[in-house]
């Protein structure tokens, strides 16, 4: 009896690390040592202040293995972790992956991996490190679980935590893909309980229910540093698990409250198939997708109108809502 009898093939990790060095390029020389250096330079923050956030990718790993394509969710986990820090005012500066698996697939850990790697270096974070995790009996053998951890930083006065917000304030909205990161449970479960496979082409989405669901998540750190450079931004929410009013509560002022013009901007196809197949309620999809919103901004009137009115974005955001009182 010995390790690998055991269940974990330490030779497969180490190939795995080998993989991600490559990948890395010169980079990848902080790649394997016990804990991942970062050089800091502070000196343009009057009070400079960390700001950290852990998160996974959910269960959207199973369609992904499903569907063969891990790398998405591997840029999917960056991207989403970038956008909880940017909504705080941080800039990102660091990332670490946590991959969990009852046998470890070094192919499937590579091309997860790889999707991290390909964000990491899209946005300039650095990949300090991470873990790869072999764990029989804990996970079932086909069994993925990813997991992200991103560190920023910002000065103590670019703090963004919807304080200033008012009633009267409004509501805009900039575009989701799709479900990106949340609501794969109930998602799944509609399709399962339905009988339809990831394969199936559907028309009115214009590709397979797996390819729809997969749709990346975006990163907004773009629109969000454009919106701070020329408004005064008055509080921002990442809309993920918990769904528009969820999230958009985490921001409102005691004694306000967001009131959403549901049914007035576009919605990705996916949830109109979601909410028909599954014979789905409203209060059963808005808690758990973001129908259709991926990053909402409180502004002023006047700072909401100019927003809205400006050709520059990526993603062009609409109004989705005001802040009225209790």
């Amino acid at each position: 009896m010995d390790y690998r009898a055991a269940g974990v093939d330490i030779a497969a990790g180490d190939r795995v690390v080998a993989g991600i060095k490559e990948r890395l390029g010169k980079d990848g020389r902080r790649i394997g040592h016990f804990g991942g250096a970062f050089p800091l330079d502070a000196s343009r923050y009057r009070k400079p202040v960390l700001v950290s956030s852990i998160d996974g990718v959910g269960t959207k790993i199973s369609v992904a293995l499903a569907m063969g394509e891990l790398e998405g969710v591997g840029c999917d986990l960056v991207h989403h972790s970038i956008n909880d820090l940017a909504v705080c005012g941080a800039e990102p500066l660091f990332f670490l992956d946590y991959i969990a698996m009852g046998r470890l697939d070094s192919d499937a850990a590579l091309a997860a991996v790889g999707g991290i790697v390909k964000a990491c270096k899209e946005w300039d974070v650095a990949l300090v490190g991470g873990e790869t995790a072999e764990m029989p009996g804990v996970y079932r053998e086909s069994e993925i679980d990813l997991v992200g951890t991103i560190v920023g930083i910002m000065d103590e006065a670019d703090r963004i935590d919807g304080e200033t917000i008012v009633e009267g304030d409004v509501l805009i909205g900039f575009p989701s893909s799709g479900l990106h990161t949340n609501g794969f449970s109930l998602a799944r479960r509609v399709l399962s309980d339905a009988g339809i496979g990831y394969d199936r082409y559907v028309s009115e989405l214009g590709s397979t229910v797996g390819a729809a669901l997969l749709a990346g998540h975006r990163c907004y750190l773009k629109e969000i540093r454009a919106l701070r450079s020329a408004y005064r931004v008055k509080g921002l929410a990442h809309i993920t698990g918990g769904g528009l009013e969820g999230n958009t509560h985490r921001i409102i002022p005691h004694g306000l409250q967001a009131v959403f013009s549901w049914g007035e901007w576009p919605v990705p196809p996916i949830f109109g198939y979601l909410k028909r197949t599954g014979s789905l309620t409203d209060d059963a999809v808005r808690p758990a997708f973001n129908m259709g919103i991926g990053l909402l901004a409180a502004l002023s009137p006047p700072d909401a109108r100019q927003a809205l009115a400006s050709g520059e974005w990526t993603f062009a955001p609409m109004q989705v809502g005001v802040v009225k009182a209790i």
